[in-house]
């Protein structure tokens, strides 16, 4: 499990070669880091007052029950050592399913609405919340693209992957995975918008369920003991409420801030979907079982945010 950061070959200089063989694709990281950066400077100062406190506090809430959410999951694989293939597979095509429509109907829709209201313009509303995708997606494209870590089906990868022992290529593509989900509770509730943040954290506790569970049997196959796996699993968990309150200070500012947010969450969730979660489930034969799962998650965000909103 130690990563090496000898001086003959540093991780960095490893990094920083990738980055001038990939310039563009650092140069998007680099300006989602900075736009983010810049979004967090200016709403420490708002944050200080006893309404912004609160909204915190209701983001660190939502991101703790999507902690648990994954514990949960994880705690069966002490006992398991594996579940059916198919079932794995529907289970992340539910989990697929309801970050689906809980970007749709709790990020995307809702920053459409937040930022037509401020700017008093459709067109400006939308391009806002597009804005705001783009450097979701470009952070995630960013992370993937330097960032060391390893899946079950597609092996290692990464720069300076080789360096890094499994366990931790592991860990790193969990935290790729869970941190747009924290971030997407804590923009959420950003404003205070309880009809928001919470079926948008209900949903994503409710999905961190199977996943928990599979990244603890995931572990578990590589050959990791069931008592480790299930701490790595529940660990990993702990990204959600950071997340959340990454995401609340990032839409908790100015104004243009909240429908920016909203969209970079809900981008950050469907980049997750569409590049990990879809391809996972797709690669062993059982697309057809993936595909209703994702059917009947997709169905009961739509309720949990029609009852809950």
């Amino acid at each position: 499990m130690q990563l090496d950061v000898s001086q003959n070959n540093p991780w960095w200089s490893v990094l920083r070669g990738h980055a001038r063989a990939h310039p563009l694709m650092a140069s998007g990281l680099l300006a989602s880091l900075l736009f983010i950066g810049i979004m967090l400077l200016q709403s420490v100062i708002l944050l200080e007052s006893p309404a912004q406190q609160q909204y915190v506090q209701y983001a660190l809430l939502g991101g703790l029950a999507c902690f648990i959410g994954t514990s949960v999951g994880a705690i069966p694989a002490l006992l398991l050592k594996s579940i059916p293939q198919k079932l794995e597979d529907s289970m992340l095509g539910f989990a697929a399913g309801m970050m689906l429509a809980a970007s749709a109907f709790s990020l995307l829709l809702p920053g459409i609405e937040a930022g037509t209201d401020i700017t008093h313009s459709k067109v400006l509303g939308g391009a806002l919340v597009i804005f705001g995708m783009a450097i979701g997606v470009a952070l995630m494209m960013g992370l993937d693209h330097f960032t060391p870590h390893e899946h079950m089906q597609t092996g290692p990868c990464g720069p300076g992957n080789e360096r890094c022992g499994r366990a931790w290529l592991f860990v790193f593509a969990i935290a790729l995975h869970n941190l747009p989900e924290g971030m997407a509770v804590g923009v959420g509730f950003a404003q205070g918008d309880v009809s928001i943040g919470l079926p948008l954290s209900t949903a994503i506790a409710l999905q961190d369920i199977p996943e928990g569970l599979a990244v603890a049997l995931t572990l578990r196959a590589v050959g990791f003991s069931p008592l480790f796996s299930v701490l790595v699993a529940v660990g990993t968990g702990l990204l959600e409420p950071l997340g959340a309150l990454l995401g609340v200070g990032l839409a908790g500012g100015f104004m243009l801030a909240y429908p920016i947010g909203l969209g970079l969450a809900g981008g950050a969730m469907l980049f997750v979907v569409s590049h990990e979660v879809i391809p996972e489930t797709h690669r062993n034969g059982h697309q057809m079982l993936a595909t209703q799962g994702l059917m009947v998650g997709f169905a009961l965000m739509m309720l949990l945010d029609t009852l809950l909103g």
